[in-house]
């Protein structure tokens, strides 16, 4: 049960306390090679609905204060098992999925959680173990969602359990759509963008998608609900399915996020859509065309400028020679 409580009863929560349930009923087989062996998940119960099974922790409080919350750690081997527990830092990925930074890397909300002297944890064997908490808030921390995680490690294998932890004050839901385009083609067309949590509020996003031809309206998407929560402050790039691109035509497209909260954002691209393998042969006849008609016009060209032969003309009488005069030695 998730309980806010002040600084003084923190000091006298002491060393984490440790409570063995009693041993599983039923087969004590052990447990198969392939399976890991233990669990972490939130202790049953919550102020709201005690006994009931959570799927993640819930906690929520004003700067400065201590919350409590506990964690279930069943061992299901015939072994006893050691478990180190720790908090850490939460996180999306580049595709969205959710994630924990590494202990030396959580200075947020990973590192308020603290487990006292319960950091490592003896589960006997067929045993369930319950590990009381403590988030402390520092006094200015601000409003908003602070993603975290409890992680439990034990022979080489972690498991996380999400700890959503909000801090009083003003919230604020507001996204953008960014980096927009268009990759493949036909069927197999998709549209790549990102999305960035300007808030301070984890996120539900919805997309949709418009599309606007020069010949008219194309079939878009529908909006519907992304398969991911996006953490604040945190950016994932994402592809969109769309089946209805065209085969040929240069289409404006509109991408719509929402999420509750009031959180809207838009963003436009266009992308041309031409069927290349057409549009090769298309360029061949073309330059083909092109080829053959440069060549004829050459050929004309070549006919008008080679020159004429000159016109027939009387031939040129041939000079009369001189006559030749015979030197004697005698006078005449």
């Amino acid at each position: 049960m998730s309980v806010l409580h002040t600084p003084g009863r923190t000091a006298r929560l002491g060393a984490a306390l440790l409570t063995a349930a009693a041993l599983y009923a039923g087969s004590a087989h052990p447990a198969a090679a392939d399976e890991p062996g233990w669990t972490a998940e939130p202790a049953a119960g919550s102020a709201a609905r005690p006994g009931a099974a959570r799927p993640y922790f819930y906690l929520s409080g004003t700067p400065g204060t201590v919350l409590e919350d506990r964690l279930a750690l069943a061992n299901t081997t015939d072994r006893e098992l050691t478990v180190t527990l720790r908090g850490a830092d939460a996180y999306n990925t580049a595709d969205g999925a959710f994630a924990v930074r590494p202990a030396r890397e959580s200075a947020g909300a990973g590192s308020w959680i603290s487990f006292g002297a319960g950091s490592t944890v003896k589960v006997p064997p067929r045993t369930r173990a319950v590990v009381p908490f403590t988030v402390t808030v520092p006094p200015a921390s601000p409003p908003g969602d602070h993603p975290a995680a409890v992680v439990a490690a034990e022979g080489g294998r972690e498991a996380g359990v999400r700890l959503h932890l909000r801090v009083s004050g003003p919230a604020l839901a507001a996204l953008t759509v960014e980096d927009v385009s268009v990759r493949g083609r036909g069927a197999a067309a998709e549209v790549a963008y990102a999305l960035v949590n300007r808030g301070n509020v984890a996120l539900a996003p919805e997309l949709s998608l418009r599309a606007e031809g020069r010949f008219g309206e194309v079939p878009g998407r529908t909006a519907r609900a992304l398969p991911l929560e996006l953490l604040p402050g945190q950016r994932v790039e994402l592809t969109e399915p769309w089946p209805g691109a065209p085969a040929f035509d240069r289409v404006r497209l509109t991408l719509t996020a929402t999420a509750p909260g009031g959180a809207r954002a838009t963003a436009e691209a266009s992308a041309w859509f031409v069927p290349w393998r057409v549009a090769g042969w298309t360029g061949a006849g073309l330059l083909l065309l092109g080829g053959t008609a440069l060549a004829a016009l050459l050929l004309v060209r070549g006919r008008r400028t080679r020159p004429e032969p000159p016109k027939d003309e009387a031939p040129a009488a041939a000079p009369h020679p001189a006559p030749e005069h015979e030197l004697t030695g005698a006078s005449r």
